[in-house]
């Protein structure tokens, strides 16, 4: 099958793996531009860029693809993607908005010859619209979760479902562990439902159940100690790497790579170091929050004790 496919993160790298080893022709790539990253703010080509061009896959990294931002360059990238003539679009995790003309440049697949362009969603629609599905996720406690395979339309998430594949959320599932484990599963179900392009079909999403995945925040990172310890634990997994879950003490930033929730009874104000030795234990609103892994800024990660030992962190000290 001809293919152009449209992603940039490791998630979306899975997919295209997987449609090159299955024998598609995978005509061209869409992918961000390169950006700055690491301390030295290198332009870092995304996973998929850099596998694309491994598999010898030409590759096209556009700012935007809307006519009113960009109206000339948006309109030759329009016209270079109607002319290959592809049977499919797939979209995964790509980051830009898709306009009319992009949906709608390739055949088609399936019964009615409707679906133009194929989303791998890491949610259960209409659980999780948007930006940070997997997170969002995590965070909320939810005891699974899942990939759709959905008919692309212009709103966010909204096309009818295609295939839905269910998985749980293991307990000490983190962003990153529930990430490889959706890309692998989300590859599995594009490989499966293009096995028989012309028996798909799609079924609308409910019209309960709609939540929307905001776009993690920085500001998202600061710790309420108000907050139970369950619910911090949860965010600390979701969170990580990005934006990460912190907190300060005299004036120091002090990021949280490892944590849980142990039962503890709310006998001092929140925020006050119960214990400093091998882990940093810290009264929450409900229960305590023990971190084992921490990171100064400007400094490695460390072990919790080497980091109270730097900070001098003493029991009885509040952090904020």
């Amino acid at each position: 099958m001809k293919i152009i496919f449209a992603g940039t993160p490791d998630f979306a790298a899975e997919a295209l793996r997987a449609l090159a080893e299955n024998g598609h022709d995978i005509a061209l790539v869409l992918t961000q531009p390169d950006r700055p990253s690491g301390r030295g703010m290198k332009l870092t080509p995304s996973p998929v860029k850099v596998l694309a061009e491994s598999l010898g896959i030409p590759v096209e990294t556009p700012a935007t693809l809307s006519l009113k931002r960009d109206p000339e360059g948006a309109a030759a990238m329009h016209e270079k993607l109607r002319a290959i003539n592809a049977d499919l679009l797939v979209v995964a995790a790509y980051g830009l908005i898709l306009p009319e003309p992009v949906l709608n440049c390739a055949k088609g697949i399936g019964r009615k010859g409707d679906i133009k362009a194929i989303n791998i969603h890491a949610s259960l629609l209409p659980r999780w619209r948007g930006a940070a599905p997997i997170a969002r996720a995590i965070e909320a406690g939810d005891a699974e979760t899942g990939v759709t395979l959905m008919k692309m339309e212009l709103g966010l998430d909204t096309g009818p479902m295609v295939l839905v594949e269910r998985m749980k959320i293991a307990d000490d599932d983190t962003h990153l562990s529930l990430t490889e484990k959706l890309a692998r599963i989300g590859a599995q179900l594009l490989i499966k439902a293009l096995e028989k392009p012309g028996d798909l079909e799609c079924t609308p999403q409910p019209e309960e159940g709609v939540l929307y995945a905001e776009k993690l925040l920085k500001s998202e990172s600061r710790i309420d100690w108000n907050e139970s310890a369950k619910v911090l634990a949860r965010r600390m997994r979701a969170f990580t790497p990005f934006p990460g879950l912190q907190f300060e003490f005299e004036n120091n930033q002090v990021k949280v790579w490892a944590a849980d929730a142990l039962e503890w009874p709310a006998d001092k104000a929140p925020g006050t170091v119960l214990k400093a030795d091998d882990a940093l234990l810290v009264q929450c609103g409900e229960n305590a929050l023990s971190m084992t892994i921490l990171q100064r800024a400007g400094k490695p990660r460390m072990p919790a004790h080497s980091a109270i030992q730097s900070l001098g962190i003493l029991p009885g000290d509040t952090l904020q």
